[in-house]
């Protein structure tokens, strides 16, 4: 099983050490939780400014608007409710969210998706979210800023903050971040209980969403790939590389990422980096072993080395990965994956299976550091934050 692309990693991936997240730029070791905290901050800075071109403003508040509700019968009767999320700072810009709320006594879980420009979360997915005790709220990210593959920066967010240099990624993440504002207002809501999910471009947004706001509790990107959970570093075969993403798709991206193009290795950080700005939250990546464009073997790297500072934070049970056979797809198995790990980090329920199934076994590890040992709140003297 899986012998073909064991064969193709083996014979044709790229690869680079990966770099050390416990290392400070001035080369000062994470020795305790205080340490990491500051390293995690010096990290967030690196990547999401030189990759994502830092994040839009964060607006003073977020006004929703009930547009329309009503019981939905081939739902359990779950309560439909449409908004409007509106910018309190430019109440000329909104987009829509729609909240399905399962039958019974709340606050619930909730499931945040921005793929409502596509339909990934069939009527069957629906009910296995509400059947679990979830609310399932979704948005059409592209009503943030456009996916027309074009530079163009004239609409939505883009008109709002014409000075700044955020990417689409980044743009669509400040959505995500918009509606956790508004559904943290909401009764029904379990404030400690919000995942966000994705695929493809979706699963790379809900990935940065995910490691930029600590309100989050489970982040769950599927087939992410270059920009996602992937690797820059380690690039399996015929896996999506910079140079391929600024050919296509320049605008998702902040304009600094380009400098790196062709030297991947010189850049200060990879993907590892942004996945341990989740530690130490949930979070699960789902793969399809023949989707070769989203490098799942570079993503299996990538989950390896973040695991470090999860297993350094007393926090290694939450963080997961899931494989399959196929192709690129978000389908009913993905999902299954997903609720079954929700249902486990927040509910208690033990899986039915493992949540770190290796399907390299024979792929040694891209990286020689490791984690510095459990951390301790006390032990050490912090890194000072002016040589960090």
């Amino acid at each position: 099983m899986f012998a073909k692309e064991k064969k193709a990693w083996m014979t044709e991936a790229q690869m680079a050490e990966l770099p050390d997240p416990f290392r400070f730029v001035n080369g000062r070791e994470v020795r305790t939780v205080e340490d990491w905290r500051r390293r995690r901050q010096e990290l967030s800075g690196l990547i999401v400014n030189i990759e994502y071109g830092g994040l839009p403003p964060t607006p003073s508040g977020v006004t929703g608007e009930a547009l329309h509700t009503h019981k939905e019968s081939r739902f359990l009767d779950a309560g439909y409710t449409q908004y409007r999320l509106i910018n309190d700072d430019d109440r000329t810009f909104h987009f829509r969210l729609d909240v399905l709320v399962p039958p019974g006594e709340g606050p619930f879980p909730v499931v945040l998706t921005g793929d409502g420009c596509y339909r990934y979360v069939t009527n069957d997915i629906t009910l296995d979210i509400l059947r679990r005790g979830f609310i399932l709220a979704q948005f059409s990210r592209t009503a943030i800023v456009p996916d027309l593959y074009n530079s163009e920066r004239t609409t939505g967010l883009y008109r709002v903050y014409p000075d700044a240099q955020f990417g689409a990624l980044a743009g669509w993440a400040w959505g995500y971040h918009r509606c956790v504002d508004f559904l943290l207002t909401l009764d029904v809501v379990r404030p400690d209980g919000i995942a966000v999910v994705g695929h493809s471009r979706g699963g790379k947004t809900a990935l940065l969403a995910g490691a930029t706001d600590e309100r989050i509790a489970i982040t769950a990107p599927n087939g992410s790939g270059s920009g996602g959970a992937g690797c820059f570093r380690w690039q399996g075969p015929d896996s999506e590389t910079l140079a391929d993403s600024k050919r296509m798709i320049p605008y998702w991206y902040g304009p600094r990422l380009w400098e790196f193009g062709g030297r991947e290795q010189e850049l200060p950080f990879d993907q590892h980096f942004l996945k341990a700005l989740v530690a130490p939250r949930a979070l699960l990546s789902t793969e399809g072993l023949g989707d070769l464009w989203s490098n799942p073997s570079g993503t299996w790297q990538t989950h390896l080395a973040a695991r470090e500072v999860y297993r350094f934070l007393g926090a290694e049970e939450r963080i997961g990965i899931w494989f399959r056979e196929g192709a690129h797809d978000h389908g009913q198995a993905d999902w299954r994956a997903f609720l079954d790990f929700m249902e486990w980090q927040l509910c208690g329920k033990q899986p039915e299976y493992p949540f770190d199934r290796n399907p390299y076994p024979d792929m040694a590890a891209a990286f020689t550091w490791s984690a510095p040992g459990p951390a301790n709140e006390e032990d050490g003297e912090p890194a000072d934050a002016g040589d960090a």
